[in-house]
């Protein structure tokens, strides 16, 4: 008699096991789906798609005049909708420049990330942050590595949106303890 009762617990843990698992796996399955389907931040993310001209404001030291370029930008969606790419061309310095950068919108944990490469560099800088709807500016910090001293710095960057075909961005660069920016790009719709 024992042992029948012995099989039937063992048959009840068994098919309880079972749907628990079910549901462990259902709620995985959802909670991948939410995380992988691209939202509204996504859609407003993709109004930036197209070509735009980038005029751009650099100052290599904070009393120094500063120098100008003039470049272009292509943003497109890419990977279904779930991240933006930027590609970057200019003449800078005398030479020629590219970057390429991807912006992200995390579903999980509701921030922006942004990775950046170019030709001026071996590095990749990585930054993060979030929306702000009173000022319509995405404000994202991280750090970078400066080449002549070797350590890191702190950036923060903020980006404006004037209107649908006007962006303004700023970079400012932490040095010594003191924040001073660096660039500013004004972005054109063609």
């Amino acid at each position: 008699m024992k042992a029948i009762y012995l099989l039937a617990a063992a048959l009840c843990l068994l098919i309880t096991s079972n749907t628990y698992a079910q549901q462990d796996s259902a709620a995985m399955m959802k909670a991948w789906m939410d995380y992988m389907t691209p939202g509204p931040v996504h859609q407003k993310m993709a109004m930036d798609d197209g070509e735009w001209t980038a005029d751009m404001t650099m100052w290599e030291k904070p009393d120094a005049p500063p120098t100008k370029a003039t470049g272009a930008c292509v943003n497109k969606m890419i990977l279904g909708g779930r991240y933006c790419e930027s590609r970057y061309t200019a003449e800078m310095m005398g030479m020629p420049f590219e970057g390429l950068g991807t912006m992200a919108f995390d579903n999980h944990r509701k921030v922006f990330i942004n990775t950046w490469i170019d030709n001026m560099g071996t590095g990749v800088t990585i930054m993060e942050g979030t929306w702000d709807d009173a000022t319509h500016s995405l404000e994202l910090k991280g750090k970078v590595v400066d080449p002549a001293s070797g350590k890191d710095c702190l950036l923060r960057q903020v980006t404006t949106w004037k209107d649908k075909d006007h962006q303004v961005m700023e970079m400012y660069r932490t040095q010594n303890g003191k924040e001073v920016k660096e660039m500013e790009i004004a972005l054109t719709r063609k």
